[in-house]
Parts: structure tokens; C-alpha cells; sequence
């Protein structure tokens, strides 16, 4: 029998991992250490680059920044993930991302907080910054839909906006996160991942207006009723700089020009009627996924407040199809974990993320938990798939300063 785990294995290591690094890179001790976490949504998927709403919440995995300053003006950044740190002179950070959706002159994983350099900079007008050694740890499942993006990317904002002196609030902070995943590694994604990881509340979801940044704190009472929320895992990678992600966000943005709106963020389900008379099939399936799940994501808060966490099954569930036959970013691992766990009693299931891999989550019953898991590990096996990594979550603090 296989039980969920409280975290994916070594989460507790992870600030000591970061200090080593630095340690082994620099043969000192970092200044300090930041961090930030990665996010589940609970519901409400490519709506955030539509203008529309979402509901997403921190989780207690984490990415952890060691820092120390450098009497030059050069950064360097290291991280578990890569062997070979990088390293660059702040002078020539502009250099490394000339062209929107051009391909980094760095690894993509250095991308990351070399962007979030180059966004700060940006946003803050500064130029004479000292130099620093950047070491990074993190135990956000890489490409499961939790995003380890945005987690390096508020570590290292919240780092380097306090070490040189900035003054940029959090909001600003998952901006200039978003400016990097966008401009600097070439993905289209939206602001839920990085407003997620700054603005994290423990017990608590996110409730975001995209269009207005508009944050409100949504209790979600899981553990009041007895609840557990499971990720699982599929272990199949996605990459949203490339392929179905950006074709997805071009198809929306189509339909709204069809429509004639701003973004998809403005029809209401009642304009489908209508969308689908005016545009082609596969872009009005496209439409109708977005319409309808920002109204989903109104309807679970409204669930949330009035009857609490037991009754917004339904509305995971029918987000769940949407994406997969309106959408069509889910994968038949997702499909297999979703179709299982509802089958074992949860409470309702979706595939969480950009899709095509990544995670599913399940909203069990502390009692059913493990009889969840063991049916969806016994679904993969029968089909032949990978065995998932299945664990618990909770809703936990968004950025800030570890040490």
C-alpha cells in the first residue's frame, strides 16, 4: 500500500541544500536566505492571460535563494538542478534578452533568475547595483504544474529587491516575475503563478481579478472539514515556452477579436450563443472553456463563503472536462488520475496547471485519502504508466526572508 507523503521527499533539506551550494560556490556563508513558494489552483485554468478570474493558493514546497554580495558588478547564479553555475556582468543583462520569444543566450534555468534581474532593473530604473552570487534550491516538483517558474522567480525578486534596496511591493514583485517568464524565457504565461507565490496566506486562496491585480483572501476551512487536498503528480513534463500552450493563448485571443473584446474576460456565458454562430469550431471551443470556467471560478468562491469546501466537487469536476474536450490540454495520465479518484470517493478532481502533464489534484476526505491514492497508483499501473508522486498540500505564506 502506498500513503501520500506530507511534502515530496526532502522538502525539509532544502534551505540546508541552498547553503551549501552557495558554500561550495563561493566558499562562504550567504548573507541571507529568501524564499517563495509554489502554487496549486484550485481552480480556474487559462483564464489568468484572458483578464479573467482565479483562485489559486500557495503551498508549503518551496524554491530557496542563498545570497551573498560581490565587490564587482557581476552576477552568478547556481543551481542543484545544473552543475555549471552562470554568471554575467549586470552591464550586459540587456544583452542576454533582446527579442521577445527569442531564445535565451543562457540556460532556461538561469533564464529565470537572470530575468528577474534584468525585470528589476527594468521596473526600478536603478543601475549602480552591487554584484551577488545567487544559489538556488527548491523542492517544487519541476514541470508538474506547480510552478517551480514563479517560485524562482519570487525567491529571487524578493532577494535582490531587498538586498539592493528597491522598495518594490509584492504586487510589483510578481510583475516584474511575470515580465521574465514572458520576455526573458519566451513563455506567454499570465500573472496567477507570480501573484500566487508573493501574495500567499496560510488556510487561504487567492481570489484574482487578472485584470486589476485585485487580491482577496478566500478561507478555504479544508481542515475544519476534514478535508486533505492530493497532488498527483503524472511525471509527464510539459514546457509552456513552447508548443500548445502558445497556440492556446492565440486561439483566445482570436476569439476575443471575433467577438469584438478586449479580452475573453468580458462575454459572459450568455454571449456563446452567439460565439458559437461566428467562429470556427475549434476556436469556439477554445472560448467556451474560458467563459465558462471564469464563471466557475465565481461560483466556487460564492461556494466557499455560503457552504463551505464539501460542496465545490461538482465545479472541479466540470472544470476538469472543459479543459479536457474543450481545451484540450489534458493527457490520458491526467484523465486516468481524475477518472480514479473520483471513483474512490474524492470529492472532486481536476487536472491543475497549463496542462499537456503536470499534476491533477483531488479533494478528499481525510479518511479516503489513502484509499484515493492507492486506486489512482493502481490505475497507472494498469495502464502501463509511470507510477505517480502522490502528496498532500497545504495552503502556506507566500515570499519573504528565511534567514
Amino acid at each position: 500500500m502506498t500513503t501520500t507523503d506530507a511534502a515530496p521527499r526532502g522538502a525539509s533539506r532544502t534551505p540546508e541544500a541552498a547553503r551549501a551550494l552557495f558554500a561550495d560556490l563561493t566558499g562562504r556563508d550567504p548573507v541571507g536566505t529568501w524564499s517563495a513558494p509554489g502554487r496549486v489552483n484550485l481552480i480556474g485554468e487559462h483564464t489568468d492571460y484572458n483578464d479573467g478570474f482565479v483562485l489559486p493558493f500557495a503551498i508549503e514546497q518551496r524554491t530557496v535563494v542563498a545570497l551573498g554580495l560581490r565587490s564587482d558588478a557581476r552576477i552568478r547564479v547556481a543551481s542543484t538542478l545544473d552543475a555549471a553555475p552562470v554568471e554575467v556582468a549586470v552591464s550586459d543583462l540587456d544583452g542576454l534578452f533582446p527579442t521577445v520569444g527569442a531564445h535565451p543566450a543562457v540556460p532556461e534555468w538561469a533564464a529565470y533568475p537572470l530575468g528577474v534581474a534584468w525585470a528589476l532593473l527594468q521596473a526600478s530604473g536603478a543601475t549602480d547595483v552591487t554584484g551577488v552570487d545567487l544559489a538556488i534550491a527548491s523542492d517544487v516538483p519541476v514541470g508538474a504544474g506547480l510552478s517551480s517558474s514563479a517560485a524562482i522567480e519570487g525567491a529571487t525578486a524578493s532577494a535582490l529587491n531587498d538586498t539592493w534596496d528597491l522598495g518594490l511591493d509584492r504586487v510589483a514583485l510578481a510583475q516584474v516575475g511575470r515580465r521574465a517568464e514572458n520576455e526573458a524565457v519566451g513563455a506567454p504565461t499570465g500573472i496567477m503563478d507570480q501573484m500566487a507565490s508573493m501574495l500567499g496566506r496560510p488556510d487561504a486562496a487567492i481570489f484574482l481579478d487578472c485584470r486589476t491585480l485585485d487580491a482577496n483572501v478566500i478561507d478555504l476551512g479544508f481542515a475544519a472539514a476534514g478535508l486533505e487536498l492530493l497532488v498527483i503528480d503524472t511525471g509527464v513534463k510539459h514546457a509552456h515556452s513552447t508548443g500548445g500552450y502558445g497556440e492556446r493563448r492565440a486561439s483566445c485571443e482570436r476569439g476575443a477579436e471575433i467577438m469584438g473584446v478586449t479580452a475573453l474576460r468580458d462575454l459572459s456565458v450568455d454571449d456563446l450563443t452567439r460565439a458559437a454562430t461566428v467562429m470556427d469550431d475549434i476556436t469556439f471551443r477554445r472560448v467556451r472553456h474560458v467563459v465558462t470556467e471564469n464563471q466557475r471560478v465565481l461560483d466556487t468562491v460564492h461556494t466557499l463563503r455560503d457552504a463551505g469546501p464539501l460542496q465545490i466537487g461538482a465545479l472541479l469536476d466540470a472544470s476538469h472536462v472543459s479543459m479536457r474536450d474543450d481545451f484540450e490540454i489534458s493527457v490520458p495520465e491526467l484523465d486516468s488520475a481524475v477518472e480514479a479518484a473520483l471513483s474512490a470517493g474524492a470529492i472532486g478532481a481536476r487536472m491543475t496547471g497549463g496542462g499537456f502533464g503536470g499534476a491533477a489534484i483531488a479533494l478528499v476526505d481525510h479518511e479516503k485519502a489513502t484509499a484515493v491514492t492507492d486506486a489512482v497508483n493502481a490505475a497507472f499501473a494498469a495502464a502501463g504508466f509511470t507510477a505517480p508522486h502522490i502528496f498532500t498540500v497545504s495552503a502556506s505564506a507566500g515570499a519573504h526572508r528565511d534567514a
